[in-house]
């Protein structure tokens, strides 16, 4: 199984949504899981993992489940000098080894080892990295996922899911 997982936070609440689908090409999850909390971190330049990485760690445990891939929105890597990018991190502390693969919707200077691919009609890229596979694989599977627009559709979902609008948002 795959996940893709967001959070979205509000002040210091947060809440993070996990998809979680079977093929690259589903066009519905799974399942979806959420898990929520009031001890979301300061935002810090430079240390974005410090407020992301726990919310992560927490919907992934709430799942209860090993997946095979996880998709962040983020990068994996990051220049040499400039430290670990948050896929690599959310890698590092899982006690398995999935592939993580990072599905940026903005340019960084500092991102490393990325492919920028364009989905659907749009000009603009999404920039996958991954850990523990090809970039070149990853970045064929996210261009092959469904979902007619730039971002795919299990990504949306997990955006969606995360965030306040029409869900039960952050409790």
């Amino acid at each position: 199984m795959k996940a893709a997982i967001d959070v979205y936070y509000e002040h210091n609440k947060w809440a993070a949504a996990c998809v979680v689908f079977a093929d690259w090409s589903d066009s519905e999850p799974a399942e979806i899981v959420r898990n929520y909390g009031s001890d979301a971190r300061p935002y810090r330049p430079g240390r974005f993992y410090q407020r992301e990485l726990p919310c992560l760690l927490s919907v992934l445990k709430r799942a209860e489940r090993e997946f095979e891939t996880i998709l962040i929105d983020g990068y994996v890597h990051l220049q040499t000098g400039s430290g670990k990018g948050l896929g690599a991190r959310l890698y590092e502390a899982l006690a398995y080894l999935p592939a993580v693969v990072g599905v940026a919707k903005n340019p960084l200077k500092i991102a490393d080892r990325f492919v920028p691919i364009c989905r659907g009609r749009s000009k603009k890229p999404l920039f996958v990295s991954a850990i523990g596979w090809q970039e070149d694989q990853a970045a064929q599977c996210v261009l092959n996922m469904h979902g007619r627009y730039r971002i795919p559709e299990m990504l949306r979902l997990a955006d969606r899911h995360g965030r306040r609008g029409g869900h039960e948002g952050i409790e």
